[in-house]
């Protein structure tokens, strides 16, 4: 007579008596070698991190928005720090898409990780001419195309805030390019749903979200705004619960694949994400915080799943919904 309990899959604490879990994923038709991205602006080109971490084991590395043209960003101060958050105020500074392509793409390419590149623009005209651009460019594995950023005067939330203006700009940059389209919602919006419908209706193959949450600060010393541009984004564990309850909310009425960011700093953030039905998590202001971030928390997710039998971490997508 046997023993029932030894049918049982092992859950050695340590993580290495059990199988190996999969940890893949794919977002809009990007395969990913687990489902950890970093989010744009916080990791610069990659090249930033390079002596911190192994870069070839992300999931996908998101650069910095890239627009048409160089831009200058917003004048100084760009970042105040809040109780359990950050404040930016960086408007979208870059180098633009030609020296993109030219001298920073070359660079990345060689790590074998699937590179996104996060694009904006002023206009629905910039945003067709930057996405033919990078579409030409090969070794992209996908756009994240940004409607929601709260600190530029120009474009912005202006895209993100109308289900009708965003699915018509996603619509003319589907028009450019077959390459994997995720585009990035506002927090600051009524009826974050609506615009998800619409830019998935129009073309859009994945959503990130939240953006930053639109903030500012004050100094007391000089009884004055802290930050150049008055108003900034806010980011960090501080955003994490309306991160999460607009994923949840999202998740439950479109099919496409979700990439949840906002908050996440620990494998712990990045589960509550998959479990509200993201299928990935992008890590930002965390990265600033602990520069290998993003490398603990794919070994802190595979290691719950050897640890409670779960051999693919796909099946955790949603399971709170």
């Amino acid at each position: 007579m046997t023993d029932g309990a030894s049918n049982l899959k092992p859950h050695d604490s340590s993580g290495t008596s059990a199988p190996k879990p999969s940890l893949r994923v794919d977002i809009g038709g990007m395969a990913m070698a687990n489902p950890v991205m970093t989010a744009s602006g916080t990791f610069g080109f990659g090249l930033e991190y390079e002596s911190y971490i192994n870069l070839k084991l992300l999931g996908a590395i998101v650069v910095k928005g890239i627009t048409m043209e160089p831009r200058a960003g917003n004048p100084p101060p760009r970042l105040v720090e809040t109780p359990s958050g950050l404040l930016n105020s960086i408007g979208l500074e870059n180098p633009g898409v030609d020296r993109f392509v030219g001298e920073y793409l070359p660079q990345m390419s060689g790590w074998g990780t699937p590179v996104v590149v996060n694009i904006a623009g002023n206009s629905i005209e910039d945003y067709r001419l930057v996405t033919r651009r990078l579409d030409q460019a090969g070794s992209i594995a996908a756009l994240e195309v940004n409607i929601s950023c709260p600190n530029v005067k120009q474009g912005g939330l202006q895209f993100g805030t109308d289900p009708e203006v965003a699915a018509s700009l996603v619509a003319a940059v589907r028009q450019q390019t077959d390459l994997p389209l995720i585009v990035k919602l506002s927090p600051n919006v009524g009826n974050p749903v609506a615009v998800a419908r619409a830019v998935v209706d129009a073309g859009a193959d994945a959503l990130s979200l939240i953006n930053t949450i639109l903030g500012m600060a004050i100094d007391i010393r000089t009884r004055r705004p802290a930050l150049g541009n008055v108003f900034g984004g806010l980011s960090g564990p501080a955003v994490k619960p309306v991160a999460l309850r607009m994923v949840y909310q999202v998740a439950r009425e479109v099919e496409v694949p979700i990439v949840g960011m906002g908050g996440v700093v620990t494998w712990e953030d990045a589960l509550e994400f998959i479990l509200a039905g993201a299928t990935a998590v992008a890590v930002g202001t965390g990265n600033f915080v602990n520069p290998q971030a993003t490398v603990n928390i794919i070994e802190g997710l595979e290691r719950y799943c050897r640890n409670n039998g779960i051999d693919d971490i796909r099946t955790l997508v949603g399971q709170a919904l």
